[in-house]
């Protein structure tokens, strides 16, 4: 009898379109063929390999799920299926398209204005300009209520004060989506790069997401026009729409790295010989190796599920962050296994899984820890909110 695909057991990929299984065949091959190659050098130097945007927005990979301003218009599965891979090569580069797709460019298409839209998305879609999304502060963390960014009204401009912490692309891009406190409530505005009083330093020395660009933001007394805010991202309830959409891509994005781990350990152990036999022909090492194609199996089947909800138009937060907290956490302790089933040879950069472990440390934190994923899902369940 036939056996399984090991990575696909449950042969998710009979479920797609066929346009879904080019997308994913070509991103995957792109991912093979350009990110493979350099990204563990890039990782161990801290370098975001910026060489590559042209390439992911030639693909057309930027804002994948929106219409027209030169976005392709895909559906969620699809977008999901593209996170998946290039997650597989690292996890800085599906940041870097989540950040750019689900944060900047759907905060823009959501809640800007025309001219804000026509003006912003065609070029963050070409790749030609970057985005970051300042929301998070390094006092509130997943408390972002508690911001301390303030936008004061200054005639016909607003003045911002404040500062953001742990930006994805924060000191690469063109454009950040701001998040403040004005006396109203909270609302978003497009600061651009040069802006007087607008800084942003690179964060150095993370043992996690190294091939990833992070930066602290400072914003000191910078003016920007009222045309600058996005005019329907009227409170919190605005980007934690956006976060939603980066947790979905998260979730399909576990599932890659956890990919990347088991191939790894399937390869190595089928040529790895201990007393006298190859590691996969032991009790031990299959069991494990099955346990993490269990994990994944699951990762992927609800992941599938989410698309078709986001696909039907819906979905709900509640499920998006069961998928975000489920998935990332199988996706770590897959890393983690296959990383001890290499032996001494899983702690060099020869290998994946350690990377990817040390990424996923910090997936499992953004866009939601899984204690808030945890009271999310739990206030779906009681009705009541514990936060």
């Amino acid at each position: 009898m036939e056996s399984p695909e090991p990575l696909d057991f449950y042969d998710v990929g009979a479920l797609l379109s066929d346009d879904e299984r080019l997308i994913r065949e070509t991103v995957a091959r792109f991912v093979d063929r350009e990110v493979i190659p350099i990204i563990a050098e890039c990782f161990a130097v801290e370098r975001f390999p910026l060489e590559l945007v042209p390439r992911l927005a030639n693909l057309g990979l930027f804002g994948a799920t929106l219409q027209d301003y030169g976005c392709p218009g895909l559906g969620y599965t699809a977008y999901g299926l593209i996170c998946e891979e290039l997650e597989r090569g690292d996890s800085a580069l599906r940041s870097c398209v989540s950040v750019q797709s689900s944060l900047v460019m759907g905060a823009i298409f959501a809640f800007g204005s025309d001219e804000q839209r026509s003006q912003w998305l065609p070029e963050l879609a070409r790749g030609t300009k970057l985005g970051c999304f300042a929301l998070t502060e390094s006092h509130g963390g997943s408390d972002p209520a508690r911001m301390r960014t303030r936008a004061r009204r200054s005639g016909g401009d607003w003045v911002l004060d404040g500062a953001k912490h742990w930006i994805t692309n924060g000191a690469l891009a063109d454009v950040a989506v701001v998040w403040a406190l004005t006396d109203d409530g909270i609302a978003a505005f497009l600061v651009e790069k040069g802006t007087s009083g607008f800084e942003s330093r690179v964060i150095k020395n993370k043992l996690s997401l190294r091939a990833s660009s992070t930066a602290e933001l400072a914003l000191a007394g910078i003016r920007v026009p009222d045309s600058a805010r996005l005019p329907d991202a009227n409170g919190l309830k605005a980007a934690l729409k956006c976060l939603d959409e980066a947790r979905f891509g998260i979730a399909w994005g576990a599932c890659g790295a956890a990919r990347a781990c088991i191939d790894t350990v399937l390869r190595y152990t089928e040529s790895r010989e201990l007393f006298g036999r190859a590691l996969n022909r032991t009790q031990l090492i299959q069991a494990r190796l099955a346990e993490c194609v269990r994990k994944l199996t699951a990762a992927q089947l609800l992941a599938w599920r989410l698309g078709q909800l986001k696909d039907l138009g819906a979905a709900k937060s509640s499920q998006v962050s069961l998928a975000k907290w489920n998935n990332v956490r199988a996706a770590l302790e897959i890393a983690r296994d296959c990383r001890d089933m290499l032996g001494a040879a899983g702690i060099t950069l020869d290998h994946c899984p350690m990377r990817h472990s040390l990424n996923l440390e910090t997936v499992i934190t953004y866009e939601g820890t899984e204690s808030i994923h945890e009271l999310i899902v739990g206030r779906a369940l009681t009705g009541e909110n514990a936060f």
